[in-house]
């Protein structure tokens, strides 16, 4: 990893476009100029994986270790088993530590790709479990030291809190404990590792003043946040997800392939922005590449594409996901890297329909959805259009691996194993 000067890093968040707002632009730039500097960013263990969606504050981070600082990796093993209830119609449901553990185990393999932790450095990444302080708190003492600081009113106040309330739906007294419990965070990590920094998305500004106010009170230092926009895509829709489902950093939830297209498909007006956000490519660069028209914005995706891919999971993943594209869509073939579905002759048994494969394939989501696309001739069959939703695929059909395609983006492969 390249480092570069520490006053970088504010300057890097404002041209790549990460800045929404901070809570004292000045005093953390002086506190970053000053030395090697520690921020941290909370993941709460939901899944075994992160998404796209969290990609942009794993950027922040690496960025911030970039320009000589340390950053701090979160796990929420503690503040999982409460759930944020930020900008949710609903309860979070609760997960057994079994699972928390598992997940967050899921999720450590998504930083070691984008930050280091092995460095000789001062600024080697660090990455830590609020459990190891929020689980053995003493209920009446946490409210007596650290509950008195919290007005009632002021949290009602709280858009994440005050929009779930406006709409009636139910706040469970569990949930609206969980901006305390972060604002706690704020303050052990400032205590033990003398962090000063809180990054995070928009919809978190009121847990991180929260946390700002609680560690002046009860230690008078003066720590900062940082937050970026709340992302979405030109067209609106949520960033991170895709037409069948989040877009998962994990290779064993979405394949480097199915990722690398992901990137690919991005929109023409998203291109530039997306180069400033999720690579390293100089800006001018960004710049260049998302101004490209007609057919040469395509040229800009794939190198949008092999950037982020390379990132998350090596150059040899993007350079395969390329080849296997171009083969797909160029040539007409099968490809290295097409997400496949094997089946054993005890799941073929007698022949299995066309609807059920499309499904298992993870080309449709039920059913219903498969033959509706066979209907509207979205379907084909190695490359041919499939016009048939009662055909069946037997052992014969299945002699060599078949190609299955949902529209002219999506693909799977076919095979017996």
């Amino acid at each position: 990893m390249t480092y570069h000067p520490k006053s970088d890093f504010i300057a890097t968040m404002i041209e790549r476009g990460f800045l929404a707002d901070c809570t004292d632009y000045q005093g953390l730039d002086e506190a970053l100029i000053s030395g090697c500097q520690s921020a941290y960013i909370g993941f709460d263990a939901t899944a075994k994986s992160l998404h796209v969606g969290s990609l942009i504050q794993i950027m922040m981070l690496r960025w911030f270790q970039k320009t000589g600082h340390k950053p701090i990796t979160l796990m929420g093993g503690g503040t999982t088993k409460v759930g944020d209830p930020s900008f949710r119609s609903d309860e979070r449901p609760l997960l057994g530590p079994e699972q928390i553990d598992a997940n967050i185990a899921g999720i450590k393999k998504v930083f070691s790709a984008y930050i280091d932790y092995d460095t000789d450095a001062e600024n080697a990444a660090l990455m830590l479990n609020n459990a190891e302080w929020l689980d053995d708190l003493n209920y009446l003492d946490f409210l007596r030291d650290i509950g008195r600081h919290f007005s009632v009113n002021r949290m009602l106040a709280f858009e994440s809190v005050k929009s779930r309330l406006d709409r009636e739906q139910s706040l469970s007294f569990l949930e609206f404990n969980y901006m305390i419990l972060q604002a706690y965070d704020f303050l052990e990590l400032n205590r033990r590792y003398g962090c000063v920094l809180q990054l995070g998305g928009s919809d978190q500004w009121g847990n991180i003043i929260n946390g700002i106010d609680l560690t002046r009170r009860v230690l008078d230092h003066e720590i900062y946040g940082l937050t970026s926009p709340l992302l979405t895509t030109s067209d609106g829709k949520k960033m991170g997800k895709s037409q069948d489902g989040a877009v998962w950093l994990n290779a064993e939830m979405r394949s480097p392939y199915e990722f690398w297209q992901f990137w690919r498909n991005t929109t023409d007006a998203d291109v530039g922005r997306f180069l400033k956000l999720y690579t390293e490519l100089p800006v001018d660069e960004c710049d260049r590449l998302g101004a490209l028209q007609g057919s040469e914005i395509n040229e800009a995706k794939i190198r949008l594409a092999n950037e982020v891919t390379t990132l998350s999971h090596g150059p040899e993943a993007a350079a395969t996901a390329e080849a296997t594209a171009r083969e797909v869509f160029e040539k007409g073939g099968v490809g290295d890297d097409l997400p496949t579905l094997t089946l054993s002759a005890d799941d073929l048994g007698d022949g299995m329909s066309i609807v059920q494969l499309i499904v298992k394939s993870g080309l449709a989501k039920s059913g219903k959805e498969a033959k509706r696309l066979i209907a509207e001739n979205g379907a084909k069959l190695d490359d041919a259009p499939l016009t048939d939703a009662g055909l069946m695929i037997d052992a014969a059909a299945l002699s060599s691996p078949i190609k299955l395609s949902a529209g002219k983006k999506r693909h799977a492969l076919v095979q017996l194993g």
